[in-house]
């Protein structure tokens, strides 16, 4: 996992903050401002704000680019072994295969109740008598426990 320096930067700052603000919380209480609670609220909201930097910084992790490919959007994904990637009218044959690739690479396993995620990419097409029909263009498996994936026929 990386971590994103300037998300580390800014929670240990904020850190600093909230430790800050926590004497000055103290201090309050024990002169008895009027400010006290206000400086409660001030002190916990900093902390907070400090601690979620902290994880995202380092639960943050970039998507994965294919070369070739074209981003599309996910449609239909059942939360466990099935995901369904829509393709532009546009999209150029070449493109399907490092597209649904990259749609593979980038699904996170966690929450899933599957070991492996089918991964298709699907078109649209209208036919005769005023239906649509989906076409699937390109699939793809993708293994949650070692990462592969595998492009399939």
């Amino acid at each position: 996992m990386r971590a994103d320096p300037l998300l580390l930067t800014a929670g240990e700052w904020l850190g600093i903050a909230g430790g800050v603000l926590l004497l000055l919380t103290v201090v309050g209480f024990v002169a008895r401002w009027g400010i006290r609670f206000r400086l409660v609220g001030v002190t916990s909201f900093t902390v907070l704000l400090s601690l979620s930097c902290l994880a995202f910084a380092v639960s943050y992790a970039p998507r994965i680019l294919v070369e070739g490919a074209v981003s599309v959007p996910v449609v239909f994904d059942n939360g466990a072994d099935l995901v369904v990637a829509a393709a532009p009218a546009d999209m150029a044959p070449a493109s399907y295969g490092p597209s649904v690739e990259q749609v593979a690479r980038n699904l996170r396993g966690s929450g899933r109740n599957a070991s492996t995620v089918e991964v298709r990419l699907r078109r649209v097409q209208p036919s005769a008598g005023g239906t649509d029909r989906p076409v699937i263009l390109a699939a793809a498996r993708r293994n949650l426990a070692d990462g592969q994936v595998t492009l399939l026929p």
